[in-house]
């Protein structure tokens, strides 16, 4: 009886089972869940937007920064003795070449002067007085050679003294602006030849001046123009007109100079100037900035979508850097770089790519 009821337990327990597992496991679910995996997988690859690479030739600049310098400079001193009796400029006065700058009188100059003079009109009398008689033999024809002499030698005195008294005018050497004056009308300068007296600087043309590292030295070459911007917002183009061949022995970096035309005066002395020179074009691809990524074991460089939808990376040279876009080498013709979600994929995994249009090699 007992072993009955058992029976009959277990064949109801299954019955229930069975009818159950009908509604908690339908037909053909298995088979569904098999259908939707590829669907879910397919969503969760992360979508990185691609651009695709052009390689093209880039005329590169190599800007640095240095300062404006006048071509020439020079201090005019004193040639002689004497009291400043003129004084014709002032700070900030143009002077052409050979203008007046100031004169030293000296009543000794010009009493030598008045001396050499006169002596020179006695000898010149004397030989004419005494022509007549040579030619008639009253007097030996050697004396004529002896006052000749004499004649040459007060017209060599007559030249020195005027040129003793041409020191006391100070001339300016070449055209260019007075920066200062060093003495005043009155002022004695008696005391030695060699006073300062002013001040001259040529502002035309104007150099404006910069240091080269080596590395970038055989790219610059006299002849080349470049383009000048001053911290005052003034621009200009100018002649690279030197190279030097030697090295600063503090920072081994070389001169240069680029000649910029200045007539009017106004770029001025010792400004700040950001100089641009022109490179050899080199074959370049144009990126955004924000391509630019570190890879896993710390290279800098571009991430890239392979054909078969997987991430590499290409490490690149940068060949020039501009505000928002960079210049760089290293990435073949083609190439998809991914320019947006670079920061969130690694090398060999597999995304969904967005294409975007390549920016233009002339854009902003």
């Amino acid at each position: 009886m007992k072993a009955s009821r058992v029976t009959a337990v277990a064949l109801v327990a299954a019955a229930a089972f069975w009818v159950a597992s009908g509604h908690l496991f339908p037909p053909g679910a298995e088979k569904s869940r098999a259908a939707i995996r590829p669907e879910t997988a397919e969503e969760k690859l992360f979508r990185v937007a691609v651009a695709t690479a052009e390689v093209v030739p880039h005329g590169r600049k190599l800007v640095l920064s240095g300062r404006t310098e006048a071509d020439r400079r020079v201090t005019v001193f004193a040639r002689s003795g004497g009291i400043v009796t003129e004084l014709n400029v002032r700070r900030g006065s143009r002077v052409a070449k050979d203008d007046i700058i100031a004169v030293l009188s000296d009543e000794a100059r010009d009493s030598q002067v008045v001396q050499a003079q006169a002596l020179v009109v006695q000898r010149k009398t004397e030989l004419d007085a005494k022509r007549h008689l040579i030619q008639i033999g009253a007097w030996p024809k050697l004396e004529l050679v002896n006052l000749e002499a004499q004649i040459r030698a007060a017209e060599a005195a007559l030249a020195a003294a005027e040129a003793e008294r041409e020191r006391g005018v100070v001339r300016a050497p070449w055209p260019g602006i007075v920066t200062d004056t060093l003495v005043e009308v009155g002022q004695a300068a008696f005391s030695f030849a060699g006073r300062e007296i002013a001040q001259i600087i040529a502002f035309d043309p104007m150099l404006a001046i910069v240091e080269v590292a080596e590395r970038h030295l055989a790219g610059v070459r006299a002849g080349e123009n470049a383009d000048i911007r001053l911290v005052t917002g003034h621009t200009a183009t100018g002649r690279i007109r030197f190279v030097s061949n030697s090295a600063s022995q503090t920072t081994r970096t070389y001169r240069i100079e680029v000649e910029l035309p200045n007539p009017a005066g106004a770029i001025p002395d010792g400004i700040t100037a950001e100089v641009a020179i022109p490179l050899a074009p080199v074959e370049a691809t144009r990126v955004p900035r924000s391509a630019l990524t570190v890879s896993s074991g710390g290279d800098i460089g571009v991430r890239t979508v392979a054909n078969d939808d997987k991430i590499g990376f290409l490490l690149v040279g940068v060949v020039e850097d501009e505000q928002a876009h960079m210049w760089v080498s290293g990435i073949p013709a083609g190439a998809r770089v991914i320019v947006q979600g670079q920061d969130f994929v690694r090398e060999g995994q597999r995304v969904a790519v967005v294409p975007v249009m390549q920016p233009q090699a002339g854009g902003p």
